[in-house]
C-alpha cells in the first residue's frame, strides 16, 4: 500500500511509507566492530500510506491518513542483546504515552497480524473514547536477522574473530496523528474546553486550557 511515482525515468520510484525502510540501509554491506553495538537511529519525517480511509468510514481524516508524520526507532544489536534492546523500545515508546497521561495499553501482535519480516511485534495503543476503542500509537518490532541478512550487514565478534548476522529492531515513537484526538478526547472537560497535558504546557506559551472557538475569542 505505498504510493509509487511515475516520471521520465524507468526506475521504480516510492514515497516513504516509514524511515525504517531508509535506516536499514544504513550500513548495508557493512561488517561492525563489536565494540561500536549496538548502533540506534532515529528519524523523523514524513510518512505516506496509500491504506487512508480504505477500512471504516469512522477512520478518515486523522486516525487513519494518506501522510502523518513519524519518529522511527532503530537498533542494530548483536543476537543475545536483542531481547533487552526490544524491551527498551516498547519502553521508550510507552513512557511518552504515560508523560502525556493518556490511558493506554500495551499489546502483542498475533503472529498472523505480524510482518512476514519481522519475528515479534507489541503495538502502544492509546484509547479513543468517541470510538469506543484502543488504536495503534507506536508499533514495536524485532526482526531478528532477516534484515541483515539481505542487507548483508554483519559484525565480527572479538573472542572469535567471526562475522556474525546482526539483529535489527525498529519501533515508531508516536504517531501525531492519533495522539491529537486521544488527547482531545481524553482532556476534554464538560464545557467542551480540553485541558493541556502538563508536559506540553512549557511549548503552549502558558496556556493550559484551550476553549472552543466562540464569537468572544
Amino acid at each position: 500500500d505505498v504510493f509509487q511515482l511515475r516520471g521520465d525515468s524507468d526506475a521504480f520510484q516510492f514515497l516513504l511509507p516509514t524511515s525504517e525502510t531508509a535506516l536499514v540501509s544504513v550500513h548495508a554491506d557493512e561488517i561492525l566492530s563489536e565494540a561500536e553495538l549496538p548502533k540506534k537511529y532515529f528519524a523523523y519525517t514524513p510518512c505516506y500510506r496509500k491504506e487512508a480511509g480504505s477500512y471504516r468510514a469512522e477512520e478518515r481524516g486523522m486516525i487513519r491518513g494518506h501522510q502523518f508524520n513519524k519518529v522511527e526507532m532503530f537498533q542494530f544489536t548483536r543476537a543475545e542483546d536483542a531481547p533487552a534492546a526490544f524491551e527498551e523500545m516498547v519502553g521508550k515508546a510507552a513512557k511518552l504515552v504515560q508523560k502525556l497521561g493518556l490511558s493506554y495499553r500495551v499489546s502483542r501482535l498475533a503472529a498472523g497480524d505480524c510482518s512476514a519480516s519481522m519475528q515479534k511485534t507489541y503495538d502502544v495503543e492509546v484509547w479513543i473514547p468517541s470510538m469506543q476503542i484502543y488504536k495503534e500509537v507506536s508499533s514495536v518490532s524485532t526482526a531478528s536477522d532477516y534484515q541483515a541478512r539481505r542487507g548483508n550487514i554483519r559484525f565480527r565478534r572479538e573472542s572469535t574473530g567471526k562475522t556474525e548476522f546482526l539483529h535489527t529492531l525498529n519501533g515508531s515513537g508516536l504517531a501525531t496523528s492519533r495522539v491529537m484526538p486521544a488527547i482531545a478526547e481524553q482532556f476534554q472537560q464538560e464545557d467542551g474546553s480540553i485541558r493541556v497535558p502538563e508536559v506540553l504546557a512549557p511549548w503552549m506559551n502558558g496556556i493550559e486550557v484551550i476553549h472552543p472557538k466562540t464569537g468572544d475569542r
